[in-house]
């Protein structure tokens, strides 16, 4: 009868240990998520997890949504937008024959109108911005401008918007007007601090709103997840560097250049392919803005008078 008693009074202690461990596991706290906040993403070198920007609308795009064309061309699929196919091009295209480039079914042309100097940060006209900007609008295309910038901050940001600004007043800008910053070897802005970089971005985008024209940022995956504070910029157009048959950036995008080495009629080099996203039974083009919208061309710095054009960086991987 004693061994009985033991027994039981061993199975009860044992039942006790067991339920208080149990309880003891419950109040526990969890493991914390080492990627709390983060995205898993493709930043043009590789996968990687970065952190999320707050407020910024999330892409609902997904491979599903794409097809290639037989000219190789990406063909979006989906029924969230409509899309229309444009081009971007500078001094390196050379002479265009704009019609022909129209003819081939190209809708817009982003036109770079200027950079800065990446040694002595001098301000310069692209040498074919006025040749391309005329060819582009006798031909019918929605026209917009992009400037490359090596800024180093918002002070640089301003005076280029001003140049940019003094040098489409007299033209019919459909579309965006861009910052185009891009990371070139051994430039004086190689060292740009990020929240420099978003600064020179902001003022610039918010001068050519208060002219009346559609501001927009062009980046890399890579600069746009670990260089620009995308959730300060969030009000802007985004238009995104990423080659390939496919659209992969987590943000919303209203432009996509998806190949840098096309070839079509009209122009004897490779060129920028670019397609742009809008809403269904929307126009694709942009109010031009009132002529007394623009500053006073006395605002803006003197272009250089000479100088070698700026050659766009490519991404370490694409």
């Amino acid at each position: 009868m004693k061994s009985i008693k033991k027994a039981l009074a061993a199975l009860l202690l044992g039942a006790s240990a067991l339920s208080l461990a149990a309880c003891g596991a419950s109040d526990a706290e969890p493991t914390p998520d080492p990627h709390e906040g983060m995205i898993y993403v493709n930043t043009g070198a590789g996968e990687e997890w970065v952190d999320e920007a707050e407020g910024v609308p999330v892409s609902q795009l997904t491979a599903d949504d794409f097809e290639t064309g037989e000219d190789g061309i990406p063909v979006y699929t989906g029924d969230l937008y409509e899309t229309r196919l444009g081009i971007d091009v500078s001094f390196y295209q050379g002479d265009i024959d704009w019609q022909a480039v129209a003819d081939s079914g190209v809708k817009f042309a982003m036109i770079r109108c200027g950079y800065r100097g990446s040694s002595e940060g001098e301000l310069f006209v692209d040498e074919k911005f006025e040749q391309n900007m005329q060819g582009a609008i006798d031909a019918g295309l929605d026209v917009g401008v992009y400037f490359f910038s090596q800024s180093t901050g918002a002070i640089e940001g301003a005076e280029e918007a001003l140049f940019v600004l003094d040098l489409i007043k007299d033209y019919k800008i459909t579309m965006p007007v861009a910052f185009d910053w891009e990371p070139l070897e051994e430039s004086r802005a190689e060292d740009i601090l990020d929240e420099e970089l978003t600064a020179s971005a902001l003022v610039f985008c918010e001068m050519v709103k208060d002219a009346g024209y559609t501001p927009c940022v062009y980046f890399y995956r890579y600069i746009a997840y670990h260089n620009y504070d995308l959730s300060r910029l969030a009000d802007y157009m985004f238009w995104i560097g990423a080659p390939g048959s496919t659209l992969d950036f987590y943000y919303e995008t209203n432009i996509w250049q998806f190949s840098f080495t096309s070839r079509i009629d009209g122009i004897d080099a490779d060129v920028d392919m670019n397609l742009q996203f809008y809403a269904p039974g929307t126009e694709p083009s942009f109010p031009e803005p009132e002529p007394s919208t623009s500053p006073e061309p006395t605002e803006s710095p003197e272009p250089a008078e000479s100088a070698e054009p700026a050659e766009s960086a490519e991404p370490a991987e694409g």
